[in-house]
């Protein structure tokens, strides 16, 4: 079992104090965000009850970091098969089922073997038994078309995805930096005044 200690992470936010991602969250450990303190590369936004120390110093550990430069975002996401499946919200984009990654694959909307690619545009995630069902088949024959037209993805579309699949832990000091930019449910009898 994680000592106290040991399961201190600390929220990581960029300059803007947004996450630098949302999925894999941005978490460093705890010596990450201390080594990174006393190199003055982030701010401490936010600290933990938890204290380390050594002969000649005391310190809390940080909860939330907010690094001092700001980093930009990529914007092409890389073309991976957990970007595919944060693409398509882990859900089987034939039968619409949503499981765990180690269930889920991908399949070739057109098969290779019939001249497709292996690209953004034609490949989507599938569970097994559909994948199975689909085969070397183009989805015409099997009546079998995905439930989004595949796509490219932007930086910005997979944070959002990502966002809505949060870790098992989350400490109260971070929470109020993964929602803070959610936008807000406007009341409808709201009025604003005109100036």
């Amino acid at each position: 079992m994680l000592s106290a200690v040991e399961n201190s992470p600390a929220l990581v936010l960029n300059a803007d104090f947004r996450p630098l991602s949302y999925f894999p969250l941005s978490l460093w450990s705890w010596q990450e965000s201390v080594k990174a303190v006393f190199l003055d590369r982030v701010n401490i936004v936010s600290e933990y009850d938890r204290t380390v120390r050594s002969p000649s110093f005391e310190m809390r550990l940080p909860s939330v970091i907010a690094l001092k430069d700001y980093v930009p975002q990529a914007r092409r996401p890389a073309f991976t098969r957990f970007n595919v499946f944060l693409r398509d919200r882990f859900t089987c984009q034939y039968c619409g089922g949503r499981l765990p990654t180690p269930d889920l694959t991908f399949d070739h909307v057109i098969p290779r073997s019939r001249g497709g690619r292996t690209s953004w545009e034609n490949v989507v995630t599938a569970c097994g038994d559909c994948n199975l069902r689909k085969g070397n088949r183009m989805p015409t024959v099997v009546q079998m078309q995905p439930r989004n037209k595949p796509c490219a993805p932007t930086a910005y579309e997979l944070q959002e995805h990502g966002r809505a699949f949060p870790p098992n832990f989350l400490h109260e000091s971070w929470r109020d930096f993964l929602y803070w930019d959610s936008e807000l449910d406007q009341d409808p009898l709201d009025v604003h005044p005109t100036f």
